[in-house]
């Protein structure tokens, strides 16, 4: 099988790679990574998704594809609100129109728990809940939009099959590296990690509403890799359970967790964020507080998917790659 992987340097597709042992790879990526493992297993192109005439280099990129797995995507510049345009929809279009114009029959595109509506927490939602994103966040926006052009590719091309995971916070140590870059920069010091790792954090201040569901990269992994197998449409919801409260996280890092209101943190996070002490804007705040807890009933039954690590797993190896690992060599999405 000939899979063509776009971001296949990043967070899940350093772990696809690791998966797809029996797969002709071939790996698309702004930048090329060293050739060492996982990564000396593709063949690799450089590929700026978002440069304009990006669907022509793609489009041979694809000749003889089984499937695509379309993973690029921008999470900063957070400031540059073009940037991440260009890339995360414009990019996205542009990799469905050279999918379909290369004949692939086969797409798999990487959505997101942000892609969907907001939900009051209190009960787990199927794929059926609205796909309309969560407005205040680029993020979410930018899923909600990307899902909506797939919805018209879809539609005018009824040969293809399209599958559409929609995973929620994809964790492993190796990208903690990345994760720390983009989400807490200089702002969040390095020993204060350490501190949590070791479940010396004394207090953890969050809004009741942060209930957040995780799921290991290597199960994202191990999800598409059944996706390709049996080449199931439409979307999937993909999380471990439990899903995570702040009471359980303040217990993982050994805090007390206090409660604070929502509006409060989301003005200090959006202070910060203007003052650019760190990497995160607000719209952040407002997905953690506002996306519905996922009901991964269908892909344990139609795709018999079972992630192998439990949620409060997940969450205590990204710990311990913040506190300890500096990058992934090779990667150079997951550098420090």
């Amino acid at each position: 099988m000939k899979v063509v992987v776009t971001g296949a340097t990043g967070n899940v597709g350093t772990a696809l790679l690791r998966r797809l042992t029996d797969a002709d790879i071939v790996g698309v990526a702004r930048r090329v990574p060293e050739s060492r493992p996982p990564y000396d297993r593709a063949e690799w192109t450089p590929v700026d998704i978002g440069e304009p005439g990006a669907e022509e280099l793609l489009a041979e990129v694809m000749q003889g594809a089984d499937a695509v797995v379309h993973l690029a995507w921008r999470i900063q510049p957070s400031h540059d609100q073009n940037a991440l345009f260009r890339t995360n929809v414009t990019g996205s279009d542009q990799v469905f129109t050279a999918a379909v114009r290369a004949g692939v029959p086969h797409l798999v595109h990487m959505s997101s728990v942000g892609v969907y509506a907001k939900g009051d927490k209190s009960r787990r939602v199927a794929e059926n809940w609205p796909n309309t994103g969560i407005s205040s966040s680029t993020y979410s926006r930018h899923k909600a939009a990307v899902e909506h052009l797939l919805d018209a590719v879809e539609r005018d091309n009824p040969e293809l099959v399209v599958s559409r995971p929609r995973p929620g916070l994809i964790l492993q140590a190796d990208s903690a590296a990345e994760i720390k870059r983009y989400f807490f920069g200089p702002l969040v010091p390095g020993p204060l990690f350490r501190l949590a790792q070791a479940k010396k954090v004394p207090v953890l201040p969050l809004p009741r509403r942060t209930v957040l569901q995780f799921v290991h990269a290597d199960d994202v992994a191990d999800a598409l890799a059944k996706l390709l197998a049996t080449r199931a449409p439409g979307p999937f919801n993909i999380v471990a359970e439990p899903e995570i409260t702040p009471a359980a996280l303040a217990k993982l890092v050994g805090a007390r967790h206090v409660p604070v209101p929502a509006a409060a943190l989301r003005a200090l996070v959006a202070a910060t964020w203007r003052l650019r002490l760190q990497p995160t804007a607000e719209g952040w705040v407002d997905l953690a507080l506002g996306v519905p807890l996922l009901d991964a009933g269908r892909a344990r039954g139609e795709l018999g998917w079972t992630p192998r690590h439990g949620a409060h797993e997940v969450v205590s190896e990204l710990l311990a790659g913040l506190a300890h690992r500096e990058d992934v060599p090779g990667s150079p999405a997951l550098r420090a």
